[in-house]
């Protein structure tokens, strides 16, 4: 590249091609989308080498302040940052106003189906779910049933996977209703975005989501045991080998709490207490980002090593709160998913205004034949795998890779689900010699304490191998900024 081309104003669609997807910036006759038009005004000012040294700078300050993920399975133990690209993803006022009401739906109903499941099991015996889904849900807690989780709220903190199609329209990808991750990357990325483009934030309408702490906080004081004016809260993490300690670590910062590991703290007479210099401290609300099965080696794993010995006991007797509640993972398991808009039709006697992407259930035959005679063209997920793992991505798998799903959904099928690839919709994204286009996500984080309460618009993902469908940072992908505007342009 020359230094005439790297020097001159930077125009996005010189050379941009949309191709055969939907584009979130550019239609198909190469036009800017309305919602586009003001940041690319601004953005044309800037030449392709100041962008460039932008990024960099960036990624230098990410790595310096440890804006950092831990790669699981690296022999090294390695540290990565998480890549950030610095062109924003833009959604308009209206379009961000249906998302926000199908999400209040979905964790709405999410909610209730678990208190039901964990009650009366109206839902079950209606004949909406079979039995057997439920009870073979690896992540279903048998012994919670009849208990009353604080407020009656189970999942407290949701990231829900949303795409688009090759239409532009909206669908859900997946629930995560245990301990979703990523939002830090989300406020971080906004931080070093305003550094890198403080004009623009003074001149396009752009609503904040720096108050997404304040919020969380709020919920986990909302869910603090009764009697208790002042909680103490704590952040409960697995430690610094942690993929997301980063996040940890962030979030009980900007919440001004404790972060704890299961080694500081002790239960006495069914209440925990975290060790200080000062002696043992009450806590009473938990935001723990360890699964069940490691919270309670009394319980549940009697190997963990990160838990707290009669932690459950003291959530039980109602002296803790924990958030999430235990038992939530029964609703993202990939199955479950499969039933969730009829849980909105039965629980809120509404369609779901974000649809699910149509799926198959491997342990239903007619589906399971269908997924075994296509699987070349399906994508297939295993029920309790999350982060790009246990997932068959048929139309770009070898044929050793179809044979050995084929086995394992023969094996097991209730661990597997079946999905047509969709090709997710795409956004300019810079690469070495420009922009190109790249396939992309979006993950809003939703919290749910006294009220329901929705960072604008989260953390968008994006697949930065050319052609690539997977957005997760553990198998390559990076992120953007996500913008959600006061009005539609």
């Amino acid at each position: 590249m020359t230094t005439e081309q790297t020097n001159k104003p930077n125009n996005l669609l010189e050379g941009y091609v949309p191709d055969n997807f939907f584009d979130e910036m550019v239609s198909g006759t190469g036009e800017v989308r309305p919602h586009y038009k003001r940041f690319q005004e601004l953005f044309a000012g800037i030449t392709l080498k100041e962008f460039t040294q932008r990024c960099q700078s960036v990624d230098l300050a990410f790595l310096r302040q440890g804006v950092t993920f831990n790669v699981y399975g690296d022999s090294q133990g390695t540290e990565k940052i998480f890549p950030f690209d610095l062109l924003p993803r833009i959604i308009p006022a209206s379009e961000w106003a249906m998302l926000e009401r199908g999400l209040v739906q979905r964790i709405t109903a999410l909610n209730l189906f678990l208190h039901d499941i964990y009650h009366e099991q109206k839902i079950v015996k209606d004949g909406v779910i079979p039995a057997s889904y439920i009870l073979s849900g690896k992540h279903f807690r048998r012994e919670f049933t009849n208990f009353q989780v604080p407020k009656d709220i189970y999942i407290h903190v949701c990231g829900t996977d949303l795409i688009r199609g090759g239409n532009g329209e909206w669908m859900v990808l997946e629930d995560n209703g245990r301990c979703p991750s990523g939002v830090s990357y989300v406020l971080e990325n906004r931080r070093a975005l305003k550094r890198s483009f403080p004009g623009m934030f003074e001149h396009i309408g752009i609503r904040p989501v720096e108050q997404y702490a304040e919020e969380l906080l709020k919920s986990l004081q909302y869910i603090a045991p009764a009697g208790v004016a002042d909680p103490t809260i704590v952040l409960l993490t697995p430690g610094a080998h942690n993929s997301a300690y980063f996040e940890h670590t962030y979030l009980a910062r900007q919440m001004g709490i404790e972060i704890v590991e299961g080694r500081d703290l002790v239960v006495r007479d069914t209440r925990v207490f975290m060790r200080t210099t000062k002696g043992l401290q009450p806590v009473h609300v938990i935001y723990r980002r360890i699964d069940d099965d490691f919270l309670d080696p009394t319980v549940f794993r009697p190997d963990s090593a990160l838990g707290v010995p009669g932690l459950i006991h003291a959530y039980r007797a109602g002296n803790v709160s924990l958030a999430n509640s235990v038992g939530t993972g029964i609703a993202d398991d990939k199955v479950m998913y499969y039933f969730v808009p009829r849980m909105i039709k039965y629980y809120l006697d509404q369609d779901p205004i974000i649809p699910n992407v149509p799926t198959y259930l491997a342990s239903e035959e007619a589906d399971k034949k269908y997924m075994l005679e296509h699987l070349p063209e399906l994508v297939v997920k295993a029920a309790n795998e999350s982060g790009g793992y246990g997932m068959l991505m048929g139309p770009k798998a070898s044929k050793e890779e179809i044979e050995k799903f084929r086995v394992a959904i023969e094996a097991d099928p209730r661990n597997y689900v079946g999905q047509p690839m969709i090709s997710l919709s795409r956004h300019p994204t810079h690469v070495d010699n420009g922009f190109e286009g790249r396939h992309i996500d979006l993950r809003p984080y939703i919290v749910y304490g006294e009220k329901i309460s929705i960072v604008p618009g989260g953390l968008t993902r994006v697949a930065l191998r050319k052609g690539s469908l997977v957005v997760n940072s553990s198998q390559g992908g990076g992120s953007k900024d996500t913008w959600v505007l006061y009005g539609d342009e």
